[in-house]
């Protein structure tokens, strides 16, 4: 049973902790419309980020957060009696075969929203019984990232598709946080080195990163510069001891962000160290703090086969990305910002060092128009709405 449940909402399914943050702008403007919302989640990360950033319309009765039912068509019953969505967005490339089909049961369009098919996704589907594939074609339409989206969802039946791009570019940015790390670096004594951030850095990828930090290192002793300051942010934060064990390890000398900052208010800030080769990422939901220190990114993920992690905050706040070669999971954006120079992938740590050596950018201007070509799909997912809503069929 749900407490004082809101009716007459719009649902957001929004899985996880990135579903939530791409769907933001998109619920902040249905609120500003006067429209109510229920999101529902998997994960405590997406449940809790909801309701912070949420909470002051949570309070006023603007917004409502729960669990996802389970995969019950009772379940299913119950939650649309009480909160009678008009309609339905799921967020990135879910698929709740229970929900799709209680959704068709009780009439509620339900729709794909910011919906990718990735290559390796599609090419498994295409064989065996394509389950995934006939429920993807029950639901009410879909909004994709990009045309070459809507051609593999056209390609195996889906109806009612409209291109609106990519939600994560129109993600609020934090000022605070950019304020804090741009502070951040010179406190450290780096503004007149060269700093690097190794963003979501996963298992399996601490040897590449070393041997590149090791090479890039050694370079600027051969060159007589100061050496670089790498910004090592792991992907969880059940690898920020381990990540930093081994890269004192390897010789390395480190820092943590809790021994440096309790907060990222700069009037505690007391006397800075000196600076170090490493300083490690070890807090949660401060990237854009990482991110902003530094001139150049490197996404992890990208050295491990299952694949890469978001690049579009690092394009956002005007950072060129290197990547592994395991690029699958970014197929959009990575593909169209590689194409336009402001991205790129490489193969091995030999490679990634080569770059690093290499420090060729593209211009500032250059990923600012990739920006603006690729942003505004908020407001085009807006405006698709009521034409896939009208030719919705059940």
């Amino acid at each position: 049973m749900y407490q004082k449940p809101l009716s007459n909402t719009i649902w957001i399914h929004a899985v996880s902790l990135g579903e939530l943050r791409s769907a933001v702008p998109l619920i902040q403007t249905f609120l500003s419309n006067g429209e109510k919302v229920v999101t529902t989640h998997f994960t405590p990360a997406g449940r809790n980020e909801a309701e912070k950033v949420f909470a002051v319309e949570i309070a006023q009765g603007q917004i409502q957060v729960v669990w996802v039912p389970f995969e019950l068509a009772f379940a299913y019953r119950s939650f649309f009696n009480a909160f009678q969505p008009k309609f339905g967005l799921v967020m990135e490339a879910e698929i709740w075969p229970r929900m799709v089909f209680a959704a068709r049961a009780a009439k509620k369009p339900l729709f794909m929203c910011n919906a990718q098919y990735s290559n390796d996704a599609f090419m498994r589907d295409n064989s065996g019984l394509r389950i995934r594939q006939k429920i993807m074609c029950k639901f009410s339409g879909a909004m994709v990232k990009s045309n070459l989206k809507a051609d593999r969802f056209k390609s195996i039946g889906v109806r009612n598709i409209v291109v609106t791009g990519e939600l994560r570019f129109d993600q609020p940015v934090p000022i605070a946080q950019i304020e804090a790390g741009l502070a951040a670096r010179q406190w450290i004594g780096a503004a007149d080195r060269r700093v690097i951030t190794i963003a979501s850095a996963i298992e399996h990828e601490d040897e590449v990163y070393i041997k590149a930090i090791q090479a890039l290192n050694e370079h600027h002793i051969e060159q007589d510069l100061k050496p670089p300051l790498f910004v090592y942010v792991p992907r969880r934060p059940e690898r920020f001891e381990t990540v930093t064990a081994t890269l004192i390890d390897a010789q390395l000398d480190v820092l943590t962000r809790t021994n440096l900052w309790t907060d990222l208010d700069q009037t505690q800030w007391k006397d800075a160290p000196d600076c170090p080769n490493i300083i490690v990422g070890d807090s949660l939901g401060e990237m854009n703090f990482y991110l902003s220190m530094c001139d150049d990114v490197i996404i992890g993920g990208g050295f491990n086969p299952k694949g890469a992690h978001n690049i579009s905050e690092a394009l956002v706040l005007g950072k060129p990305v290197l990547t592994g070669p395991h690029v699958k999971t970014i197929e959009y954006p990575f593909a169209e910002a590689q194409n336009a120079g402001v991205a790129s992938s490489v193969q091995d740590a030999a490679a990634l060092a080569k770059a690093l050596i290499r420090n060729q950018h593209p211009s500032a201007s250059d990923i600012q128009r990739f920006i603006r070509e690729h942003s505004n799909a908020t407001s085009r997912t807006l405006a698709a709405i009521p034409q896939l809503l009208k030719a919705a069929r059940f």
